[in-house]
This record gives C-alpha cells, sequence and structure tokens, in this order.
C-alpha cells in the first residue's frame, strides 16, 4: 500500500487502538474525527467537505459504529477494512467494508465477517463461521466451526462458543461465557453454560 492518509472517525480507546492497526497496515497519515471531542487541530470534527480519503468508523457502540458508517459513506468517502499483519486470514475468508481484524486474531477457512464487524485482539474465528454487520467479537472470544452471529450483537471477552450455534441480532453474551445452545435475537445470555438473563427493549 502506499503512503496515504485515513481518517479514524472516533477519539477514544479503541479510536487508538484501530490507529495503530492503520499505521501497521502502512498509512503514513493519521487523521482523527469525532463529533465531541474535536479541537481543530489534532482532532477535526466530521464535516462532509473534508478532504476525501480512507476511513474507517472506530466506534465501540455496534449500533452507533453502523449510523457513522453510513453517514461517512452517503458524503463519498471511502470506507476500507483493516487487517491487521499479525492476523491470519484465509484466503477463501471474505471480509465487509469497514470491518477491523485486530492483532493476532485468527479468521479460518470460508468464514464471512460483516461490515463494520470487529474480530478483536486474539479472537478465533473458525472455518465456515458467520459474523454479522456491526457485530463485535471481543479480544480472546473463539468460536467454533460453523457457528453465526448475527448484525450488531456483541460477544464478550474470552467467551467459547461451541460449533453450529446461532446466536441472533442485537444481543449481548457476557464475558467468559460458554455458548451451547442457540440465543435468540434480542437476548443478554451469559454464564457456563450461557443462560438467557433478560430481553433487550
Amino acid at each position: 500500500m502506499a503512503v496515504t492518509k485515513i481518517y479514524i472517525y472516533g477519539f477514544s480507546g479503541h479510536g487508538a487502538v484501530v490507529a495503530d492497526v492503520a499505521r501497521a497496515c502502512g498509512y503514513g497519515e493519521v487523521v482523527f474525527l469525532d463529533d465531541s471531542k474535536f479541537d481543530g487541530k489534532n482532532v477535526l470534527k466530521f464535516d462532509p467537505s473534508l478532504e476525501k480519503a480512507d476511513v474507517i468508523v472506530a466506534i465501540g457502540d455496534n449500533k452507533i459504529r453502523r449510523i457513522l458508517q453510513e453517514r461517512v459513506k452517503n458524503a463519498g468517502f471511502c470506507v476500507v477494512n483493516l487487517i491487521h499483519p499479525s492476523a491470519v486470514v484465509s484466503s477463501s475468508a471474505k471480509i465487509g467494508e469497514g470491518a477491523v481484524v485486530m492483532p493476532n486474531a485468527v479468521i479460518n477457512a470460508r468464514s464471512v465477517i460483516g461490515e463494520g464487524a470487529i474480530i478483536n485482539t486474539g479472537a478465533i474465528i473458525e472455518h465456515d463461521c458467520e459474523i454479522g454487520d456491526f457485530a463485535h467479537v471481543s479480544p480472546n472470544a473463539a468460536l467454533a466451526g460453523g457457528v453465526i452471529v448475527g448484525q450488531n450483537t456483541h460477544v464478550g471477552i474470552g467467551s467459547c462458543v461451541v460449533q453450529c450455534i446461532k446466536i441472533g441480532a442485537d444481543c449481548v453474551i457476557g464475558a467468559g461465557s460458554v455458548v451451547v445452545r442457540d440465543i435468540a435475537g434480542g437476548s443478554v445470555a451469559y454464564g457456563n453454560p450461557a443462560k438467557v438473563r433478560r430481553n433487550l427493549d
């Protein structure tokens, strides 16, 4: 990749990590955007009239990330995905635009990672998994083969999901959970084995 500029939309801890991934991918100029923390020098407020460049939305909240990604796309910016050089990604895997794959993550054969998804540090996505748009698989979570994770779902840090499980859209799987049964959409589930504790309204 030639040395180019990238906008990181989100000036937070997650944004700082994504910026490091961008630099590792060869971007020479990293410019932060934020709607509330801008100072006009180190952090700019998003404006459709900004010089067009690559952009990735680095917001941890899945639903807000979706909204902001749509905003920058509609404004004519080029939404890219970022894959850290230390990540292991199968040549048969598919990665959607705006997705970020953090250091030491593994994405194995025929898996599909949706738009705007986060595959965080050290996460393992085994063969034939489907990760929905704007989902987040947290650090050191491990998904066995054939797992389906719905859009906007958050799989907590250190969680394990056994093979061929389906987790619906808009779910939260608590940290360290062991998921051995399907989880319906809109659920909060945690524990070993993970059980649905409540529904999200």
